[in-house]
């Protein structure tokens, strides 16, 4: 198997600080790895190396395959801000648009030896549909206006175009920093389906675990200055690395022991020094070395008291807001409950962001009411991300917050000491807050709003740029958080280790509240997608919000009037009908999904299937009205 990339001792420090030092790997065809580092330690500065806009430290060595096509997506990705998407995508396709370019310049030029090179071109690379698979990758991307200057996109469809023109391009090797940054759920899925499926070589950076574990087979882990290297997905990376760190806690011990003995050794008289052997001299300072070694991981520690929360958090009555004829919520009437977990989805630009500065009172409902509880202290974690003046250090913007914290123990300390805890140490408190790293940027603005001690915690998009071992740490701290916690993300595996229930926004200011994790509601909107029945779609949503307001009745409600013989039967007699009329619809979807049906047969069984579904949903919600009472 042929050998894309070979990288040989290569080191960045900045100042005193050292990222890597002299670390190698190999990355061969067909391999797909994943670089995972904390925040800060050089992940970024690493594909920078690889793409040759920064140099590495002393000399080392960078060996692409000869003749094989690379193509780097960047976290800021630079386009042309009075180019169309169209024009900006077809301008990232790099030999397809110079082929297509010199097709048009040679017919221009009348020449015929440049035309006829051109046509062979022009068939070697189908440049005749390059319109056409334009289209359709954007189409795929959700990116339907081709025609809209890049300057009026979003965050998200900017990061479209530009995985739009990196498909396009059918590299051999793949350089991806955060691919899944700014994307919404259903746009990663499908990146993550291509990835998976292409023969490409990739080596990306990514803290999105589900995506991490579904397209790698490799993953490389910067730790300390080295790199380690484990065959398999995230799931046995986390395997592997708890033994790493255990066996690399037992050398420790026993160099140190080892230690003990040499330092006699090395000690003793002057006299006898001149005669030792300078390999043993050699061998006692690596010795010394591994047996200083930090066998402790370093890790955030969130350990924030949070405010008492009353009985009453928000209450929605007929809530609305509109931004002039755009409607971003629509009638939404909700009690928020002590202690809930909920997760907020939905395509980019239907509402959520917005739905959450409603929540806070950062915007007034246009019409409905919205009251919050006296006892609510938010801390709302932004998707934009922390503001700082301009040569602020990480210790002013801390301090002009508050000089103490309380942490969940009730005792105080010093915001010196509680930066300690979010990674960063004395040395670190008067940098700049400018010469972060973004992640860097990230843990400091989740520690300004943990430091206020809420009690509702609102978390936009909080897993860009963080770092995998300090969203696990984060995630540990949620799950046992004393208060209200509401996330908008389209981390799955985030929502799905927090969230109790889902607010689905799904346009024109609905929405939906499904009861289950996200990775279910996206297999649910899978399967509904297959039968292409929306009508379904809708019912069952709705079935499950009545199911969920069930759930959610107060302990003091009246006690509910137990079912009659009559209803118990008819309970009974539902359950049977339901089942049959499941098996009944199931057999007729597998006919129509045989060969040989007439059309008559085809329109009848059809039809067939309305009815069933129709039925379904009065005797379904029967079902749950007579079932609610047996109890």
């Amino acid at each position: 198997m042929a050998s894309y990339l070979q990288v040989e001792n290569i080191s960045k420090s900045y100042g005193t600080k050292v990222l890597f030092d002299r670390i190698s790997f190999n990355i061969n065809e067909g391999d797909k790895i994943a670089l995972i580092a904390p925040n800060g330690t050089g992940k970024s500065t690493l594909l920078s190396i690889l793409a040759g806009k920064e140099s590495s430290d002393r000399g080392g060595e960078i060996k692409f395959l000869k003749d094989i096509s690379i193509a780097f997506l960047e976290q800021d990705y630079d386009y042309d801000p009075d180019k169309t998407v169209f024009d900006e995508v077809f301008s990232k396709t790099e030999s397809l648009y110079n082929v297509v370019r010199e097709y048009s310049d040679a017919i221009a030029s009348n020449d015929r030896k440049r035309i006829e090179k051109a046509l062979g071109e022009m068939d070697r690379l189908d440049g005749w549909s390059y319109e056409q698979q334009i289209k359709q990758i954007l189409s795929s991307l959700h990116l339907t206006n081709l025609h809209l200057k890049m300057s009026q996109l979003s965050g998200g469809e900017v990061k479209r175009v530009a995985i739009a023109g990196l498909l396009l391009r059918n590299a051999d090797f793949l350089v991806l920093d955060e691919p899944t940054n700014h994307l919404d759920i259903e746009i990663i899925e499908f990146l993550e389906e291509y990835l998976s499926k292409t023969r490409c070589t990739l080596f990306m950076v990514t803290h999105d675990r589900y995506f991490l574990d579904r397209v790698c087979n490799t993953i490389l882990e910067l730790d300390g200055g080295a790199l380690y290297t484990y065959k398999g997905n995230y799931s046995f990376f986390l395997e592997k690395r708890e033994e790493r760190i255990a066996n690399a806690d037992a050398e420790t011990t026993h160099a140190r022991n080892l230690l003990r003995r040499e330092l006699e050794w090395i000690r003793s008289t002057p006299c006898a020094r001149t005669g030792k052997a300078k390999y043993r001299i050699d061998a006692f300072y690596d010795l010394q070395k591994r047996a200083e070694g930090r066998s402790e991981e370093k890790r955030i520690n969130i350990n924030i008291q949070s405010a008492r929360l009353g009985k009453k958090i928000i209450n929605c009555s007929h809530t609305s807001f509109s931004y002039g004829q755009r409607c971003m919520l629509n009638d939404f009437t909700y009690n928020f409950s002590r202690f809930e977990k909920i997760g907020i989805v939905g395509n980019n630009g239907v509402g959520k962001s917005t739905f959450l500065k409603l929540m806070t009172g950062e915007l007034q409902p246009t019409s409905g009411t919205i009251e919050c509880g006296e006892t609510i202290v938010f801390g709302h974690y932004r998707q934009e991300g922390i503001s700082f003046k301009p040569d602020q250090t990480l210790f002013d913007v801390v301090h002009d917050i508050a000089e103490t914290v309380t942490l969940a123990d009730g005792n105080r300390v010093s915001v010196s000491t509680f930066l300690n805890y979010f990674l960063f140490p004395p040395n670190t408190h008067f940098t700049k807050v400018d010469r972060l790293s973004g992640g860097e940027r990230r843990r400091l603005y989740l520690l300004t709003i943990l430091m206020k001690n809420p009690n509702f915690l609102i978390l936009d998009e909080p897993t860009n740029d963080l770092d995998i071992m300090t969203l696990n740490v984060l995630e540990e701290y949620l799950q046992n958080f004393p208060g209200c916690l509401m996330i908008v993300s389209h981390d799955r595996f985030f929502l799905d280790k927090l969230a109790d229930h889902l607010f689905v926004f799904t346009g024109e200011g609905k929405v939906k509240d499904y009861v289950g994790k996200c990775s279910d509601y996206r297999r649910y909107m899978k399967e509904l997608a297959a039968t292409g029945d929306g009508t379904a779609a809708g019912k069952s949503s709705d079935r499950k919000i009545a199911t969920k307001r069930e759930e959610k009745c107060d302990k003091d409600a009246p006690v509910k009037v137990k079912l009659s013989y009559k209803e118990k039967k008819e309970l009974e007699s539902l359950e049977i009908e339901i089942q049959g009329l499941e098996e009944e619809k199931q057999s007729l979807e597998q006919l129509l999904s045989g060969e040989g049906l007439s059309i008559d047969e085809i329109t009848k069984a059809s039809q067939r299937i309305g009815e069933i579904i129709k039925a379904l949903d009065v005797k379904e919600m029967r079902w749950l009205e007579l079932d609610s009472k047996n109890e």
